[in-house]
């Protein structure tokens, strides 16, 4: 199975992020959604898992929770924005990976026999930071995980692309 990863779109889903994602069986959405829309339009592509982010005020966003665990291909996946808000030892409740966003950062860690994935933000870009998306592979229990830089021009002023 196949799992996409979105992260802080904060309104702007890029067609190169639509394209990255296709192909997935289940899309997960990290927070700092920004608009709707983009919901609308990545539920067009799988089955849609969202969790709200800090920035996620809007009232569109009051009826998504702050964390989620799904099991997917029987891998327990927990979803929340910050990892900060992480509660200790997720790996004494079963689950197997955590993906957050937030910090903008892509990132693939394993600690504990948890698997964290931070798939970066495919919204505007932050300062110098890659403009990405990611994935989760499961195959008969086991999960490996990939993040994909998006090929985005880069602004020749200071701010967002």
């Amino acid at each position: 199975m196949i799992v996409g990863l979105i992260s802080d779109t904060h309104g702007l889903l890029r067609p190169e992020a639509l394209a990255a994602l296709e192909g997935s069986e289940h899309l997960i959405h990290a927070g700092d959604i920004g608009d709707a829309k983009v919901l609308e339009a990545l539920a067009r592509i799988a089955p849609l898992t969202a969790i709200r982010g800090n920035n996620d005020t809007q009232p569109w966003a009051s009826k998504l929770a702050e964390v989620e665990t799904i099991e997917l291909a029987g891998v327990r996946i927990h979803v929340l924005h910050d990892l900060g808000a992480l509660v200790p030892r997720p790996e004494a409740r079963g689950i197997r990976v955590v993906v957050s966003g937030h910090s903008h950062v892509p990132r693939i860690e394993e600690r504990d026999g948890v698997l964290y994935v931070n798939p970066g933000s495919a919204g505007p870009r932050r300062f110098t930071l890659p403009v990405s998306v990611g994935c989760l592979v499961i195959r008969s229990g086991t999960v490996t995980a990939g993040l994909q830089e998006l090929a985005v021009a880069r602004a020749r002023t200071r701010g967002h692309t």
